[in-house]
């Protein structure tokens, strides 16, 4: 049975580009989470009003990818030091955060930061708040695949390539075609 992982980690077509990579991964959704208002645009949101993040939903098969490996892609590929920050993007919606879907998640979530809090991996404390998933709204659909669609973009070009690239090096045994050159 598949099971959903909901993560922030800056701009939504980044964190969609790295998970859809990932072998077990279903689908990947970006949308909203974490806010006050119902049904949120991406302009709302942009606005910085609503408190929503812009997140993934992943679908993924626990049979062949573990909760603790999409944790440790989510780690590898942000800054989970920054407040309310990834790079050039600032702003509350772009914070780092894990929307758990059950306790056992929680729980997961929770040992994962404090064993590299204990680490000193990142040499500053990890400051992703772990917060319950009560609703995800879907983005628009102009947002979904927004990297395979726009892969000249600048954007594309300079932020996520290099995630990508990141991800593939460090987590080729994580990935749908091991082995594939880029």
């Amino acid at each position: 049975m598949d099971e959903v992982a909901v993560f922030g980690g800056g701009c939504f077509w980044c964190t969609e580009a790295v998970f859809k990579m990932l072998r077990g991964v279903k689908s990947v959704l970006p949308g909203y989470a974490g806010g006050t208002l119902r049904n949120p645009s991406y302009e709302e949101v942009s606005g910085g009003r609503t408190g929503h993040a812009e997140v993934i939903r992943i679908e993924y098969d626990p049979k062949q990818i573990r909760y603790h490996d999409l944790l440790t892609v989510l780690f590898a590929s942000h800054d989970p030091t920054s407040v309310n920050r990834q790079g050039n993007d600032v702003g509350e919606r772009y914070r780092s955060v894990i929307f758990y879907a059950t306790e056992a998640q929680k729980e997961e979530a929770r040992k994962f930061i404090d064993d590299i809090n204990q680490s000193g991996k990142f040499g500053e404390p990890v400051i992703t708040s772990l917060e319950p998933l009560t609703t995800f709204y879907e983005a628009e659909d102009y947002h979904k695949n927004y990297y395979a669609a726009h892969p000249g973009n600048p954007y594309c070009e300079i932020i996520i390539n290099p995630k990508l690239e990141k991800v593939k090096k460090e987590f080729a045994e994580l990935l749908l075609n091991k082995g594939t050159k880029s």
